[in-house]
């Protein structure tokens, strides 16, 4: 369901020395912290031909749990190292822990997660480890409140997904090399990487010429957690530091973010900043000094959960690093988690929400953004394959911060249970809404409220599970994007004009859709 349906997936190709050299544009958050995988495993374990590396531990390059990576060596004959490795990373429905979906809005270490593999051979001289691989991912069950994984028959066939993916790459590689040559190839895939960093370069000199050299912002996680950056750029060199110094304490709950997210988010935010296309790569990095305090929630301790980093607060440092190079107002700063099963089985979507508005455009409404570029589910299939309804799916006008240029929408999401299942949601901006930009106001918080069949309305906040029941309806609110620009004095021009284009219902829900004029 989540490769298929929700492309919830990335692939991508690694030098000989693990860096990143090109992906397939998928998700943002992933893509960046790969080569951390991928270098950890080169320094943990002998890799030969015939062997792919499973690992999804956060201090070995992971983003949280539920985010497989698969790893696949590049061989060709007399060369008896890898010349390339090919990745994918993709989201499992479930795989053990304290909550069906092992997406828990209340984890407070990485156990109460799923399963953990480190450098684990899923495949090992070319044989599938069928029976080493589902002992693990049933592992979690030995810890008190826990349970093994849910869906093992959909573990295993992702599992074989994966592999099968990374063979095709192999093939396209050694199809690629035969072709061209071994040495011409790598050499063009070191010019890709060195045009991306000669991109970045120019682009923080750019900054030098309209600043001091010395950004600097902060934000706040609804929690009260705060992240914290300053940014000293170097003109002569095209280089910066980037320091969190002053960033918040790691948390008890799940909002850690491994230092492989902070990377994501800095090689995500540095490619939107350039203005022109550039392959995402490591090149992107090479001008940039980290600084992150250890401890803090954007290094934590081996043991923390995590899982709400990697959906969360990995929105927010992508807001701060945006905020700091005054490059827009913020975006909904969430992924709006939501999770529902019971003990047989487990699903997992993210919800999209109002993007931030910038100096010449009007944010997009209803749209995944920054480190999440998913698709959701389609209603057919979500109430076919779960006992569920989805009443309504629609934006919110109205939603978007004010301003010279609008945010754009977030947007109103309703599903009846038709059984008893286990409701968990995890998301961000209820308490602090995405801030405006210029003179632009805010974007709206979001909402979670729980429509109890007979019984009252219950407000869930940002990060909570409860018992369902049939009838019950899970009514979601995302937040939409800051404004930018003070609005215009005669308080219309700002807006966009916006016409409904299509409304439809099935089986009594409602489903809206609206595009977009711009305002001269």
């Amino acid at each position: 369901m989540n490769r298929q349906e929700r492309l919830d997936f990335s692939c991508a190709l690694f030098g000989p020395d693990g860096g990143l050299v090109s992906n397939a544009p998928h998700i943002p958050v992933h893509l960046g912290a790969m080569q951390d995988a991928v270098q950890y495993q080169m320094r943990a374990i002998e890799i030969n031909e015939g062997d792919c590396i499973l690992s999804n531990h956060p201090c070995a390059g992971g983003v949280h749990l539920p985010d497989f990576t698969v790893i696949t060596p590049v061989f060709i004959p007399e060369h008896t190292k890898p010349i390339f490795f090919v990745v994918n990373r993709g989201h499992h429905a479930d795989i053990g822990g304290i909550m069906p979906g092992s997406m828990p809005s209340n984890s407070t270490s990485i156990n109460d997660e799923g399963a953990v593999f480190k450098s684990f051979k899923l495949v090992k001289d070319g044989i599938f480890q069928e029976k080493e691989v589902t002992a693990v991912l049933m592992a979690p069950g030995e810890f008190p409140g826990c349970s093994g994984t849910r869906n093992l028959h959909d573990n295993l066939a992702d599992l074989r997904a994966q592999v099968a993916a990374n063979q095709k790459g192999i093939h396209l590689v050694q199809e690629l090399i035969s072709n061209y040559g071994l040495e011409v190839v790598q050499a063009y895939m070191a010019h890709i990487q060195n045009h991306a960093e000669v991109a970045v370069r120019n682009l923080l000199r750019d900054v030098c010429m309209t600043t001091d050299g010395v950004l600097s912002a902060s934000d706040k996680m609804d929690d009260g957690s705060v992240i914290n950056l300053r940014v000293e750029i170097d003109s002569k060199e095209g280089s910066a530091t980037f320091d969190f110094e002053g960033t918040s304490p790691m948390v008890i709950n799940n909002l850690n973010a491994p230092r492989a997210i902070t990377k994501s988010a800095i090689i995500y935010s540095l490619r939107c900043l350039v203005g022109y296309d550039i392959p995402l790569n490591q090149g992107c990095l090479a001008p940039i000094h980290l600084q992150i305090p250890k401890w803090s929630i954007l290094d934590p301790d081996d043991d923390a959960a995590v899982v709400g980093g990697n959906v969360l607060t990995s929105q927010r440092i992508v807001d701060v690093i945006l905020k700091a190079f005054k490059a827009c107002a913020a975006s909904q700063g969430c992924m709006n988690n939501t999770t529902f099963g019971d003990e047989s089985f487990g699903y997992y979507e993210t919800v999209a929400g109002g993007a931030g508005a910038g100096p010449t455009w009007h944010g997009r409404n209803g749209v995944h953004s920054n480190m999440t570029n998913t698709r959701i589910t389609d209603p057919e299939i979500l109430e076919r394959r779960y006992p569920v309804v989805l009443k309504s799916f629609r934006l919110l006008p109205g939603t978007g911060g004010e301003g010279r240029y609008r945010g754009g929408d977030g947007v109103l999401r309703e599903i009846l249970f038709r059984k008893n299942l286990t409701l968990s949601v995890l998301s961000e901006r209820r308490v602090f809404q995405p801030y405006g930009a210029e003179g632009g106001g805010p974007g709206s918080c979001g909402e979670n409220l729980l429509l109890r069949h007979k019984g009252p309305v219950v407000n869930l906040g940002g990060k909570n599970f409860v018992n369902v029941n049939p009838g019950d309806i899970f009514q979601l609110k995302s937040p939409g994007g800051g404004g930018y620009g003070a609005p215009s004095s005669d308080g219309q021009l700002s807006l966009s004009k916006r016409r409904k284009v299509a409304t439809f219902s099935a089986r009594g829900s409602v489903f809206e859709f609206e595009s977009q004029q711009e305002a001269h």
